[in-house]
């Protein structure tokens, strides 16, 4: 499966959204990750589906998704009408979990399940069905700027067994302390997309960052 990036809006400059979207595109992108924090699941706030909306008629990007809220059913038709291709969900974020992934794709949108730090692999046995991508997370969810959790390794290498074992093509995705020095350990162990905040949105070199990582996965 291609390698993608997927730059993290959560990272941009958000005075000049229009200017960050066109560098990152101009650069070869062609995802955007969207981290939708609540305050409740996760200590932090970031935006919703509102902002979301406003910026879907800027840009062909592929709007993945990354809700970190609780009991998403209730907002899963909001975030389509704003225009989102992929919507992830956490598996303790929501009551009855398969349902929601259901529901989800009854809206006519891709479904992942996100998988904290500390959540098991064993939590997938009956939900692989129900899943297009699944969501590593490298780092506790809630913030930007963190380091790469070295065990996560182990954990991508165990996913990407039991997708392989499946017979899908669920893509894996892996967010949370991605930079270009430690991308190709993640590749290697099995990572099709993945996320890096701050590694790409930078002043004045946004544009190199991007392109650095994309031929970095051009390799692979």
């Amino acid at each position: 499966m291609k390698k993608v990036l997927l730059p993290s809006l959560l990272s941009a400059d958000f005075s000049q959204l229009d200017k960050e979207l066109k560098t990152i595109e101009d650069a070869g992108v062609g995802h955007l990750h969207l981290d939708v924090m609540d305050g409740h699941y996760v200590p932090n706030i970031s935006f919703g589906p509102g902002v979301i909306q406003k910026l879907r008629p800027k840009t062909q990007l592929f709007f993945d998704t990354h809700l970190m809220v609780e009991e998403p059913d209730g907002f899963l038709e909001s975030f389509r009408e704003a225009g989102c291709n992929l919507v992830t969900v956490h598996l303790e974020a929501s009551t009855h979990i398969h349902r929601t992934l259901q529901a989800i794709h009854a809206l006519g949108m891709k479904a992942g399940l996100a998988l904290n730090p500390g959540t098991p692999t064993q939590a997938l046995a009956y939900l692989m069905d129900e899943v297009d991508l699944i969501l590593v997370m490298s780092v506790n969810p809630g913030f930007g700027g963190q380091s790469f959790i070295p065990s996560t390794l182990n954990k991508i290498r165990d996913i990407r067994e039991r997708i392989d074992r499946s017979g899908r093509e669920i893509i894996l995705e892996v967010d949370g302390g991605i930079k270009k020095n430690n991308v190709e350990e993640i590749i290697k162990a099995g990572a099709d997309w993945l996320v890096a905040g701050s590694a790409v949105f930078s002043p004045g070199k946004t544009k190199t960052n991007a392109r650095e990582f994309l031929e970095i996965f051009g390799r692979y």
